[in-house]
């Protein structure tokens, strides 16, 4: 029979494992895409359930990416890079929406301001293969961009974003507090 010393760690060997296993459950390394996509490298970003892959490509300074949150039906999401500056104004955004017969859209736009219209627009970077795609409560976004030039692609200023409703087609504004506000960063898509 075992005694307690060995009872116990035997316990806390199993809750460690268990805690550590819940842990790595959410995170981009173990996603798979319902398309059959792959990716190189990810990263789960800190705000708003969203997470990043990428695979970057460096004969032709081109970058794979997916990009992944949680949300509703009924809302939309964007991703994008700043090459101009770190915040929203700037960016230069792909944007993810379901249709009302259920169908996904994606589409470019360019925020050129706290306020931007949202309409689809061609952005100061190049953008292809754009596509997205909703399951399991997350949409997604596809895209293929660059090149990136001038070695930009080892510190490139991203941001992010998320919104309740769209009327018409058209994203409606997101909430300016909270994790909303906190949705960009510096990242680096040459090193793994």
């Amino acid at each position: 029979m075992a005694g307690p010393k060995a009872i116990l760690l035997t316990l806390c060997i199993i809750l460690c494992s268990l805690r550590m296993a819940a842990s790595q459950a959410g995170t981009c390394a173990n996603h798979t895409f319902s398309s059959d996509r792959a990716f190189d490298s990810c990263t789960d970003l800190p705000v708003l359930g969203a997470h990043l892959h990428w695979t970057y490509d460096p004969a032709t300074s081109s970058l794979h990416v997916a990009y992944r949150a949680t949300q509703s039906p009924s809302g939309w999401i964007a991703w994008g890079i700043n090459p101009t500056g770190t915040g929203m104004v700037g960016s230069q955004a792909i944007v993810a929406l379901q249709n009302s017969d259920g169908t996904m859209k994606a589409y470019t736009t360019p925020i050129d301001s706290y306020s931007p219209a949202m309409g689809e627009k061609e952005l100061s970077v190049k953008v292809s293969n754009v596509t997205a795609e909703y399951e399991g409560g997350e949409m997604a976004i596809f895209a293929v961009v660059g090149p990136l030039g001038n070695g930009t692609a080892s510190g490139v200023n991203q941001v992010w974003q998320a919104g309740d409703s769209v009327v018409g087609g058209v994203p409606q504004a997101h909430a300016t507090s909270g994790d909303n506000v906190k949705s960009m960063g510096t990242i680096n898509f040459v090193s793994k």
